[in-house]
């Protein structure tokens, strides 16, 4: 596993590289690590308030530790209408937690979050930015089996 200094320092010279590092250090660590605030505040020159403002800004990143397995339910309109509350009422009833929320083990975070542009197939989750689509509340128990 490389360290924070080196992924983040990785991306100073690019256009754009602080979002850049941090999505790599994410990849690598599934979270932004708080180390990863202040690398990249002196990496980029800026403040550590601007470092943790561009890193909870973007719904895709995350300063919390998270799960190994992260399912993002997509609650946008469409795929409210075609059931996304009885299905997001499925995985927290499987997993035990609420969206928002990580299992004990580690294994599963529950996020909601809006469009994942797959609005011809609703409802859909994502599972490490891996979309499943025309999901159903019975399909919950076997899409979580995949999840070894």
């Amino acid at each position: 596993m490389s360290t924070i200094q080196d992924i983040v320092l990785a991306f100073r010279d690019k256009p754009g590289g602080i979002i850049e590092a941090y999505h790599a250090v994410q990849k690598e660590y599934n979270y932004l690590p708080e180390e990863t605030i202040t690398v990249a505040a002196s990496t980029f020159g800026v403040s550590e308030a601007q470092a943790y403002g561009v890193a909870t800004f973007y719904s895709y990143l995350s300063v919390e530790k998270r799960g190994k397995y992260i399912i993002r339910m997509c609650e946008s309109a469409p795929c409210h209408v075609a059931g996304a509350e009885a299905l997001i009422k499925a995985f927290e009833a499987a997993l035990g937690i609420v969206a928002g929320e990580t299992t004990a083990d580690g294994k599963f975070t529950l996020e909601l979050t809006e469009c994942v542009g797959q609005c011809q197939a609703t409802p859909v989750i994502t599972i490490n930015n891996v979309p499943y689509v025309n999901m159903s509340p019975e399909q919950v128990p076997a899409v979580l089996a995949l999840c070894q």
